[in-house]
């Protein structure tokens, strides 16, 4: 009978489920681009405090990564959304002064 492997395996590169190192509050998915955004910024604090271990850093940059990732996707769908305004809606638009 093989012997379990104390180590879990590796979390998916791709924002998957994310393995220790952050607090477990911080490990669910952000709510909104804005909650992602506040706590991206508070990893980044600190870590630049310099106050982390090797392992805590490490854990924050995984955390920031997918938070990145997750702030990069809806960006990417607020951009999306927006040609799709200007392809439909906006093409009308003649722009300049009001004519009498």
């Amino acid at each position: 009978m093989p012997k379990p492997s104390p180590v879990p395996p590796h979390a998916p590169e791709d924002g998957g489920a994310p393995a220790g190192g952050a607090p477990p509050s911080s490990e669910s998915a952000p709510l909104s681009f804005e909650s992602a955004l506040a706590e991206l910024e508070a990893i980044v604090a600190r870590m630049e405090s310099g106050e982390l271990t090797l392992e805590q850093a490490l854990g924050a940059y995984k955390r920031g990564a997918q938070l990145l990732q997750f702030c990069q996707a809806a960006l990417k769908d607020a951009q999306q959304q927006v040609k799709i305004l200007e392809a439909g809606l906006l093409q009308d638009f003649t722009g300049g002064a009001e004519q009498d």
